[in-house]
Parts: structure tokens; sequence; C-alpha cells
């Protein structure tokens, strides 16, 4: 990689993030799980589709009760994905194609089965203690408090060799750490500092708005939004748990060893409502660069919702905040099921070309839908433990299809979760098709390298009419129009406006002339370049 300098340390804000779990992306051995050997092979594919960076879900060392999120070890290569080694030759091979590596750094919790844990609930004198969020039974009885898990059931599990209960967020195999202890905040330092010095360039802190909880455990108060469609772990409104002004000195804490590294980048998990996403970027001391921002895939899928969405998030960020646009991941539904193949195309384009930081999930780019996950191959705890509201994140976590086939080319076993040959669909067939959504992608971000307006102009609102969604990105230099059709029906688009066509979701790359008023065909997009 090149020496840092000014403006290699805001690479970010030019960049399109790939988040790739490699459990799903391909397998090498034949066991079924994707791993890093099978990554390492598929960065050829990588490089051709043009993204900046890639964002991996956790490969450490884990019993695998929660998708690799309980880690046993922070500082090793679980086996299963391969050895150091191999992550440092896939992180050389990365940045040798110009891609940069991020990882997941699980900072709430680890696995029950860490060493730090063990030693913690041996006994009250034991040197690490107080690294885990201990409590007594409440004077009746039972759990300290109502604290809920995520992932359903009290929050408070009970360890018969301390005569205590511990708090856990997420699954109680997956006890939280004390981030008020100093010891445990430097010993997550160092972590940190063991990935940076092998050259990652940069982490996407899990679950960053939880690290602190109430110190008084005052009981959460009932949601008065929530009824019997309401999931059980979310009828409490989660004032003490979530969002805590001692969260907020952590993340500053992890971004001040971050910053020990030049030109590395810090993504986050933020919980709560979009009015909180603010309060992520900076305090006294600088905080995320990017916290993640889902709105896109979250709203409701017209123009002026869209347009009301973009605008909402723009007047939530601080002004000198650098904004992000993320529309899939491992935990969020897949947004082609949510607003349909044909308008999954404009979200594209949405993202590619607002002003921002673009992320997507591997398997967006293929325009995959939710997979459908028969009752006996469900894996995602989640799911399991709080069954009949649809919370499963199986269906997002399906392995990418390669090729035609049973098991489209991702393992020569069985994969370890069901695939759907004649529904899914895969690279190969959609690397021959010119106008496929996966072409799309790639000349979308082509476009956006060679386009300065699109990765440092201004965003410019326009008002959205006749189901069109439109704005501008203008610098000094030119300006861009984007417009697009969100109804499966032909528009009119009558700005007094002329141009250049520089990509069509239907066409892609028509280069072409363009003079209002023009028929905008059902679910199209448009960018073109206005004349002044």
């Amino acid at each position: 990689m090149p020496s840092p300098n000014s403006e290699q340390q805001v690479w970010w804000k030019r960049a399109v993030f790939y988040e790739i779990a490699p459990v799903s992306f391909q397998d090498s051995n034949g066991d079924g799980k994707g791993d890093l050997r099978g990554l390492i092979d598929r960065i050829p594919y990588i490089t051709w589709l043009g993204v900046d960076a890639v964002w991996l879900t956790p490969i450490y060392r884990s019993p695998f009760h929660d998708f690799g999120y309980d880690i046993s070890d922070f500082c090793s290569i679980d086996p299963s994905y391969g050895s150091l080694e191999e992550f440092d030759e896939l992180l050389a091979r990365f940045h040798a194609e110009g891609i940069r590596v991020i990882l997941d750094f699980v900072s709430n919790h680890t696995s029950i089965e860490h060493p730090w844990f063990k030693q913690s609930r041996a006994s009250r004198e034991n040197s690490k203690r107080d690294w885990y969020v201990w409590a007594d039974p409440a004077p009746e009885g039972g759990p300290p408090n109502n604290w809920l898990s995520r992932f359903g059931g009290s929050a408070w599990e009970w360890d018969e060799a301390r005569a205590q209960y511990y708090y856990h967020a997420f699954l109680k195999e997956q006890p939280d750490l004390n981030w008020r202890n100093q010891v445990v905040r430097d010993a997550m330092a160092e972590v940190l500092r063991f990935w940076l010095n092998r050259g990652v360039d940069g982490f996407r802190v899990d679950a960053s708005a939880v690290l602190i909880e109430d110190d008084l455990l005052r009981d959460d108060p009932p949601d008065p939004a929530a009824n019997v469609k309401t999931p059980p772990p979310s009828r409490l409104k989660r004032v003490f748990t979530d969002d805590r002004p001692g969260s907020m000195t952590c993340i500053e804490d992890i971004r001040q060893v971050v910053d020990e590294f030049p030109g590395r980048v810090l993504l986050g998990e933020v919980q709560g409502s979009l009015g909180r996403i603010g309060n992520f970027y900076h305090g006294v001391r600088p905080r995320l660069q990017l916290p993640l921002n889902y709105i896109l895939a979250n709203t409701a899928w017209d123009a002026h919702s869209v347009q009301a969405a973009i605008d909402s998030y723009f007047n939530t960020i601080p002004s000198d905040a650098w904004p992000d646009w993320a529309i899939g991941g491992h935990d969020k539904k897949r947004v082609a099921s949510h607003i349909g193949q044909a308008q999954a195309r404009n979200l594209a384009l949405l993202l590619m070309t607002l002003r921002g930081t673009p992320i997507f999930f591997a398997g967006d780019e293929l325009g995959m839908d939710r997979a459908r996950i028969p009752p006996d191959c469900m894996k995602d705890p989640f799911g399991k433990q709080v069954p009949g509201y649809g919370l499963s994140r199986d269906p997002e976590r399906v392995p990418i299809a390669w090729k035609p086939g049973l098991h489209g080319g991702f393992t020569t076993g069985a994969p370890w979760l069901p695939m759907e040959p004649n529904r899914q669909p895969n690279v190969e067939t959609l690397q021959a098709q010119p106008r496929s959504i996966l072409h799309l992608y790639r000349c979308l971000m082509a476009l956006r390298r060679k386009t300065p307006q699109l990765t440092g102009g201004d965003q410019i609102p326009m008002r959205a009419a006749n189901d069109i969604l439109m704005y501008k990105r203008a610098d000094a230099e030119a300006v861009i129009l984007i417009a697009l059709n969100l109804v499966d029906q032909p528009r009119r688009l009558s700005l007094p406006l002329r141009g250049e066509l520089l990509l069509s979701t239907h066409d892609l790359m028509p280069a072409k002339k363009w003079q209002a008023p023009l028929i905008l065909r059902a679910n199209e997009g448009i960018v073109a370049r206005l004349e002044r």
C-alpha cells in the first residue's frame, strides 16, 4: 500500500465498502462452510467488481453459538476458517489489489469459553473478577432487574460458582464485558493494536451503543407502543441498557487507539432512533467516522418517503460529519425482497450517487432475495429462541452461488445453510448478461470513480414529483442530475434541462445526449451531466 498522507487518510470518503460473511462466500475444503482460502480464491471477482474495501464478519476463534460473534480468542483465527498465516496472505493479496480490509471488532462481549470469563467466574477473589458485569440477586430473589436479552428471556444468568448473576445483552453464552473497568479497556485496546499492527485498515465496532449499562441497575420501562405482535425482547424501552453516555467514552477510547495508526477507519453498529445517530460521530473527542446508517433499507419505497428519509438523515448528522449509506448486512433483511427486483436496480443507483460512503452486503449485487429456510434447517439462535416473529437472519446468510447447479460452486459438500439452485441468482450467469444487476453495480462504481461530483460534490435536493425522486450532485466543474422512477409505469420528466445521459439502470452506459422532456421507463433511474 502507498505511504499514508492527508489525502489517503480520508480514503473511506471515496470508497465503496463490501461486507462479506466468509462462512457464506467460498468453501475450499468441502466442509460446507466458507473459509479464508476460499475467499483468497475469489479475490479476482472482488477486484473485477470494483469495490474499494471489504468488511469481514468475525473470523476469530469461537464456539459459534452466534455466527462467530461469541469469541473465545480475539487474537487468533478459528481453525474452521484457516490460520493467521492465511489471514496475512489474504491481507497482502487484497492490499496488492488496492483493496482495504476491515474486521469486525466485537467489543461488548466474549464467549463464555473465553479464558477471561473462566477466570472471572472462578471466584469473587480472582484478579479478573470485575472484568464482566456481575450482580447479586434482587432482594426478593431472582435476577437483579427486568432487563431483557435481545435473544429472548432475562438478560441475567445465574452462576453457581460465584453465587451471582452475570449480564448478557445477547445470548447467555455471550457475557458482557465490564467497560467501566479500565483494565478491560486496556486489554481490548491491545486486541485492536494486534490487528492494526498486522495491517488491517480499520474496524466495524459491533454493538457499540450497549457497552455501558445503568450503574444503578434501574428497571427498563414498558414500551407503550408494544403489542402482541411485538417480539417479547422489544416490549421494554431500553432506557437503561442502550445508548448510555458512558458508552460514548468507550467509543472515544477505541477511536483514540485506532488513530495511533494513520489512515485507519472506524465503522460502527449503532442502536436507537435515527435522531441519535449524530451522537456517534464526535463529542468531546472523536468517535466513529462512519456510524452505520440503514435508513434506505427500512423506509417505504415511494418517491416522497425516500425523499423524506434522505432529508431526515442529512438533517440529523453534524454539519461536519461524513454520511454513509448501508443497504444490507448479515443481520438485515435482503432489501430486494422488500422493494422487488426491478426497484433493486434503482436502489443500487441511489446508493452509489448519494453524498456519502456506500456499503452493501455480498449478494446484494446479485439481487439476492431472502432465502426460504425450512424450520429444521434453522441455525440462527435469534429465530430459534424467539419463534413466530420472523426474526431468523438465516435467509440473509445463505451462501453465494457462483455458477448454476445444486450447490452453485460454493462447496463440493453440503452447504451449512440450504441453497436454492432454482431460485438463487449466480455470478456466472449474471456476468454473461451485460445488462444484469451485477453489471449495473460494476458500472455504477466505475462511473462513481471517474465522476468527482459523485464522490466529493454537494448534495442538492430537488422536489420529488410524478413518482420521480430527483437530486443533483455538483461542484465548481459540473452538475450531475439523478432521477429515479420509483413505480412500475413510465413517468415523464419535464425539467427544462438538457445534457449528456451517463447511465441508465436499463441501458447501463448509454452516453447519449438528452433534452427534456424525457420519458423514464418503468422502474428506470438515470444519471446525467447537465449542460450549464
